[in-house]
């Protein structure tokens, strides 16, 4: 599988070096590692805090690449697909998934083993099973009074 993210011509170990508020785009986009975990509803507990994870889909989610199949323009589709940013990881981390490069850095931690900045390939997320590459369904068959039934326990 091609790596959709162009990761040619970044800067070595920016990730562990540049502080996320002075990556360029192109480093900022590369630290996603394509696992499709952001792009699936999550049920907060209104009392507790709490975020689920379940396996409902984004429209927009390619369950074959983990990918979005309209990112430049997924506003267009889902006004409310939230845009991460230096500034607003913050706001955002607490939906995160553990795994998500975004987080870990913002944390101080280090890339997983099987991130693709590491790997040098975009396939090896699959091969380490923590993508939801074949695990989803779609938001779009998926009554919401349904999502309770597919929470799954991360990380997948």
């Amino acid at each position: 599988m091609s790596d959709p993210i162009d990761r040619t011509g970044l800067r070595p170990d920016f990730w562990a070096n540049i502080p996320m508020d002075k990556m360029t785009r192109p480093e900022w986009e590369a630290l996603c590692d394509g696992c499709g975990k952001c792009c699936l509803n999550k049920l907060e507990d209104e009392d507790s805090g709490d975020v689920a994870l379940t396996r409902v889909a984004c429209k927009l989610l390619d369950d074959s690449t983990c990918r979005c199949a309209a990112y430049t323009n997924r506003h267009d589709f889902v006004p409310e697909c939230i845009v991460l940013t230096p500034e607003t990881i913050q706001n955002h981390m607490y939906w995160l998934p553990q795994t998500c490069a975004y987080r870990l850095i913002s944390e101080g931690r280090p890339l997983l083993h099987w991130h693709p900045l590491l790997t040098g390939t975009a396939q090896s997320v699959h091969d380490a099973g923590v993508s939801v590459q074949g695990l989803t369904v779609s938001e779009a068959n998926t009554p919401d009074d349904d999502w309770e039934d597919h929470i799954i326990e991360e990380p997948v």
